[in-house]
């Protein structure tokens, strides 16, 4: 008696090049159906898009500054126009990329939130490479560089020169969330430290006779010198803390890295990184190579 037929089972093959793209139409979209919420509670999430693909997608750049940096990316308060060294670059960042910039206010203490968080593809708004930012975020090689300066008033005689910083009884002003904080912790010995938080200024705290002196880098010094007449700059006499600028990026995207970097040495091959400091009065300060 002939034996009854069965069609062999069909084991599926991985074959080179298969994957779960493969396995999953080979089950069929009902299997599908049940695997994909299980694939969701145990974690496995699909990968969201880089920035390049964002941006490609949407035609629209994010850009992450802070409004109340002259010379890098002010408000002004009388226009409501944003103007700067990198209000200039970050333009020229939205032509090379065909894509429309759209400015997301921050901050240099929500800097790191607002790029992890994905509130912008890049922060361009002089920020400093200190140790903690490198170690969260990913920079691009620098284009600025600055040191430490000291503001006072003409008036104040407490503070005539750098050595008079550091003594009893001086009060120095540091902005919070700015590389000054950390570095003038631990360089004063003597003098009280006072952290400045939004709303109140350096400023404010300097006319008001609260403070003695407040810290600040180059381009911000620019600031008083040519708008108060009651500002005097305090300059040390060797270089003090000099701290380099780039842009960070939130780690983990290279092609994006890649081409922020490009991009750098782009607008320093061709003149265009020049060109923006010397319009806004930083051209001292430029990182060329």
């Amino acid at each position: 008696m002939p034996k009854p037929h069965h069609p062999p089972f069909r084991r599926p093959v991985a074959r080179a090049g298969s994957g779960l793209r493969r396995a999953l139409a080979w089950l069929g979209r009902p299997a599908l159906a049940a695997i994909v919420p299980m694939a969701l509670l145990l974690g496995f999430e699909p990968a969201s898009a880089g920035a390049l693909e964002r941006i490609r997608s949407s035609g629209t750049l994010r850009v992450c500054i802070w409004p109340d940096y002259y010379g890098i990316t002010l408000r002004n308060p009388r226009t409501q126009q944003l103007q700067g060294i990198d209000i200039d670059l970050a333009g020229e960042l939205g032509r090379d990329l065909d894509a429309r910039v759209v400015f997301v206010d921050s901050s240099f203490p929500k800097l790191i939130d607002d790029l992890q968080n994905e509130r912008c593809e890049v922060a361009m708004f002089g920020v400093g490479m200190l140790p903690a930012r490198t170690a969260a975020l990913r920079f691009t090689q620098p284009y600025l560089q600055s040191d430490i300066y000291a503001v006072t008033t003409r008036s104040n005689r407490v503070v005539r020169q750098w050595a008079d910083i550091d003594q009893p009884g001086v009060n120095v002003a540091v902005q919070a969330g700015t590389f000054m904080e950390p570095v003038m912790a631990s360089a004063l010995k003597q003098a009280r430290m006072v952290v400045v938080k939004p709303p109140t200024t350096r400023e404010q705290e300097l006319e008001a006779g609260r403070v003695d002196v407040f810290m600040t880098d180059y381009p911000y010094s620019r600031r008083l010198l040519d708008t108060a007449d009651w500002a005097r700059l305090v300059s040390p006499p060797s270089p003090f803390f000099v701290l380099q600028y780039g842009y960070p990026v939130k780690p983990g995207d290279e092609a994006w890295f890649q081409r922020m970097s490009a991009f750098v040495a782009a607008i320093k091959r061709d003149g265009r990184l020049l060109a923006a400091a010397r319009r806004n009065g930083l051209a001292d300060i430029v990182v060329s190579r």
